[in-house]
């Protein structure tokens, strides 16, 4: 029983990290109560604020008022305390978001994706009767409370996707078991209970590589082929909307197009339906990213006059908030983490890129693992093409982490890269020594990242 298997574990490790998040709040306030006060009573100015910055609050308020603020922490029922904690960190900019749209500049950093599902469930709730839900009250209680269940049943979901998804490409039931578990025990651990877009990113990344199986096996029903890879493309373009590096999950659908082009001297309607759905999914993933930038464009830069007010980067020839917020707020860029005082977090975050680096190398040499053999040769072909332009996706990834990213989101962000999951499982099932310390590794990070998750200490 596979999925009874999925979900039982499901329940108890997110019981587990949940009591350690509890356990948190017992122990003593967090070092940081944006999140107290924009979910447990404060005012819309103050919410605002709390999400503006963090570090801006902790200089705006006396001590006198930090007092006020341990016993907003400690008011409220143990579930808005739960919530509370839960929502530490960029979570508050999510449920921020999700309350009164995009306000503040440095918002623009975090998708649009999950502040919109949040924003629609409590419409929803609102509809079907319950009143409360849709209430603009003085908090954010309920964003946050929604934001933990949509990430909970993402998470969820995305396990039994992948589950379906190794089966469709391996034909290894256990392999799929244990690659789905794997999934489940992340080192992303709090983050893919909380208000976070790791959780809904990894389900609309599987769904979309499942599409893309899908069609490896309808190479002789065209139509239904195309129409594979068109939702594939529109569900990786979802997925981007919840994560900018969502744009890698295009890799296939550029991989599609180069192993297509020769076929084109043969003039083959078929070739040519098939890169036009393969232009089709390219640029559904596209959007993902384009959109919200585009939005972003016309309120700040085309809607201003006189059009010299407009903000610096709308000058730039590729304007884009999401660049610019990026490197203006939080420093991202070339080699810029790459600072002695950040040599920590390179050795944090070493486990992980190691795993997604080795897997994706092992993947694209000759003698790496291979999928199942279809039955016909077209089919197969297909399959290792998707495995392979996978494998590249989560290399390049772990090349941006360490050379562009803040490397420490690397543990949460692989989250969402299925092959890596493969490949330790298969190492796992073959008892191989370095995969049992590999998941040890997952299990003790991921308790101790949710216990300093909780108590907003670092790293995140």
């Amino acid at each position: 029983h596979p999925y009874r298997t999925l979900i039982l574990t499901f329940v108890c490790w997110k019981l587990f990290l949940l009591a350690i998040a509890a356990g948190s709040a017992l122990v003593g306030d967090a070092y940081d109560t944006s999140a107290s006060l924009a979910l447990l009573g404060a005012s819309e100015s103050a919410s605002a604020s709390a999400s503006a910055s963090a570090s801006a609050l902790a200089l705006a308020f006396d001590s006198k008022q930090n007092n006020n603020n341990s016993t907003i922490n400690s008011n409220g029922s143990p579930l808005a305390q739960l919530i509370t904690r839960l929502s530490s960190w960029d979570a508050i900019y999510f449920v921020s978001v999700a309350r009164r749209g995009y306000r503040f500049e440095q918002e623009w950093a975090f998708g649009s994706g999950l502040p919109v599902v949040i924003r629609a469930t409590i419409k929803c709730l609102t509809t079907i009767g319950d009143e409360t839900a849709g209430r603009q009250g003085s908090t954010a209680l309920p964003e946050a409370a929604v934001g933990v269940l949509v990430s909970h049943a993402a998470h969820l979901l995305s396990a039994l996707v992948l589950y379906r998804l190794s089966g469709l490409i391996w034909r290894r039931r256990m392999l799929a078991l244990v690659a789905s578990i794997l999934h489940i025990l992340s080192p992303a651990g709090l983050f893919l209970s909380a208000p976070f877009a790791e959780s809904s990113f990894a389900l609309l990344s599987f769904a979309g590589y499942l599409l893309l199986a899908k069609s490896c096996y309808a190479e002789q029903q065209a139509a239904r082929r195309d129409v594979y890879v068109v939702l594939a493309g529109v569900s990786f373009g979802l997925a981007t909307a919840f994560r900018s590096n969502g744009i890698l999950n295009g890799i296939p659908f550029a991989w599609g197009v180069v192993q297509s082009l020769p076929a084109l001297s043969h003039r083959s309607s078929d070739t040519l339906r098939r890169l036009v759905a393969l232009g089709i999914g390219g640029l559904c993933v596209a959007a993902g990213l384009v959109t919200p930038q585009a939005v972003a464009y016309h309120r700040y830069c085309y809607a201003v006059s006189p059009y010299s007010d407009a903000p610096v980067w709308c000058h730039g020839y590729l304007p884009s908030i999401y660049a610019y917020v990026q490197e203006h707020y939080w420093n991202v860029g070339f080699l810029r983490y790459w600072t002695i005082p950040n040599i920590p977090l390179f050795l944090l975050a070493s486990p992980m890129l190691v795993i997604l680096t080795n897997s994706g190398l092992e993947h694209l040499t000759p003698e790496g693992p291979r999928p199942h053999v279809a039955e016909k040769p077209a089919e197969s072909a297909r399959l290792l093409a998707l495995v392979r332009s996978a494998a590249v996706a989560q290399v390049l990834l772990a090349v941006l982490a360490v050379g562009n990213y803040h490397v420490q989101i690397i543990t949460r962000i692989s989250s969402g890269c299925p092959l890596w999951y493969w490949w330790l499982a298969g190492s796992f099932i073959s008892k191989r020594k370095f995969a049992s310390r590999a998941v040890m590794f997952m299990i003790i990070y991921a308790s101790v990242q949710g216990a300093l998750f909780s108590s907003f200490l670092p790293p995140a």
